[in-house]
């Protein structure tokens, strides 16, 4: 529901900053990390858990490239954390949603 909000009040020419690529990435794992949190509220015996490591990533990238004045960065350095970030939030969703797709065709 926000990525549509999103998408529907914003100009198309805000999409070309990195900032609204890295926006778009954290509402979309926002999302899924919300179904994994609904999901685990359900009384499963083994709770599946996000891969941490790759979500801390993807924050400590999208920080950088937020800021990158503070950073000493270039243009390209900035690019290049922003496809970081949006990789690593990406692999972590899709690590996610591959768990609860083997997770519900278990026999049980």
């Amino acid at each position: 529901m926000a990525l549509i909000l999103v998408v529907l009040f914003t100009t198309p020419a805000a999409f070309r900053s990195p900032t609204a690529v890295v926006v778009m990435a954290l509402i979309g794992t926002a999302a899924v990390l919300l179904q994994l949190r609904l999901r685990n509220e359900t009384g499963e015996k083994q709770p599946l858990r996000p891969p941490l490591g790759l979500n801390v990533l993807g924050i400590v990238l999208a920080l950088a490239a937020l800021f990158p004045s503070a950073l000493h960065l270039g243009p390209r350095a900035v690019q290049a954390m922003v496809l970081g970030a949006v990789c690593s939030f990406a692999l972590s969703s899709a690590f996610i949603l591959h768990a609860f797709r083997r997770h519900s065709t278990k026999p049980e």
